[in-house]
């Protein structure tokens, strides 16, 4: 019977960490037991999936259904367009999203969900392959489709063995490897990963570029060489980056003076109206250009104990500067 509501005491820590354990062992074994099922009728639904010229339509219903969905959206941020298609809506008219062109991925443990079982018509008129992934090889679903995953569980980690448990992370699990196969099939790169995730911290370090997120033009702090150190600080301030950029009369970099460079400049004897830039800058600095991703800019950064970066082009001229807080705000720290 269950409990009214209110306060309620947990029993013995010791039985709910026992019975945390019990849980985590039967869905682990649950999932260590798919290993051996890995074979041809898998590679049969990764071929159907890789030669598929529509969408991939993942379908289940309840628990299923959850699972479904995060199998559609896993294939289709890995490279394999796919869509979550609610059965009870397909059946009243959202099945016109499928077309000859498609795969169909069912999601059921009993293989008898009549949600599922109705659509099998629609889906053979259709001639679209249809993949199950179903706990019974001998159900209406199984027997009805192209190709049949094995999902079955020898027991739910349900103590009552009903809730849907060890058996929805044993689908899960093998759609993750239906997946992830099929990325490997594609050549599906981590630059393709993050274009499908472009407002991700993931997407940010592998598309934004120095060139993005660099200051230009007038926003540049530089001086000549022969610039006074009082007029480069000014330069310094106006421009609140940290650091100025030292050029050449052409425009190419000789060197940077920073924050860091003024306060060992301080414990020198240093007339700042007369003493050229160019005596107290660091020469030989390290610069970006601005097709690197900001992500290694970042590392530049981190690995030489520096807060800023000059941008320069082929010919060593000097089109952009950045700092820490610049990367900040494009996320790639």
């Amino acid at each position: 019977m269950s409990q009214p509501a209110g306060k309620q005491t947990l029993p013995d820590p010791l039985q709910i960490i026992a019975m945390a354990r019990r849980v985590l062992a039967v869905e682990a074994q649950a999932v260590k037991q798919l290993e051996s099922r890995v074979g041809d009728e898998f590679v049969e639904a990764c071929s159907l999936c890789l030669n598929c010229r529509g969408r991939i339509a993942v379908t289940g219903i309840g628990k299923s259904g959850h699972i479904a969905g995060k199998i559609a959206s896993t294939l289709a941020s890995t490279g394999s367009p796919a869509f979550f298609l609610h059965p009870g809506e397909a059946s009243h008219g959202d099945v016109g999203m499928i077309t000859t062109e498609d795969v169909v991925i069912a999601v059921s443990n009993s293989g008898e969900t009549a949600e599922l079982v109705i659509l099998l018509p629609l889906i053979r008129r259709l001639a679209a392959p249809l993949i199950t992934l179903t706990g019974k090889p001998n159900s209406t679903l199984a027997t009805s489709a192209t190709v049949n995953l094995d999902v079955s569980v020898a027991e739910e980690a349900c103590p009552l063995n009903l809730a849907p448990t060890a058996s929805t992370t044993a689908t899960l699990a093998t759609g993750d490897a239906l997946a992830l196969s099929l990325l490997e099939a594609r050549g599906f790169t981590a630059e393709d990963f993050a274009r499908s995730h472009p407002g991700g911290r993931l997407g940010r370090r592998l598309l934004v570029r120095v060139e993005d997120v660099m200051h230009t033009g007038s926003a540049i702090p530089q001086v000549l060489v022969d610039t006074s150190l009082k007029d480069a600080l000014l330069e310094m301030t106006a421009k609140g980056l940290g650091m100025t950029g030292i050029v050449n009369s052409d425009g190419s970099v000789a060197g940077v003076f920073t924050d860091g460079d003024l306060r060992r400049t301080l414990d020198q004897p240093v007339d700042i109206h007369e003493t050229p830039i160019s005596e107290l800058m660091t020469g030989n600095c390290k610069t970006a250009t601005p097709t690197m991703l900001a992500s290694e800019a970042v590392s530049l950064i981190e690995s030489h104990k520096i807060t800023g970066l000059l941008v320069v082009d082929e010919n060593q001229h000097l089109v952009g500067a950045l700092n820490i807080h610049d990367l900040f705000r494009a996320g790639v720290m």
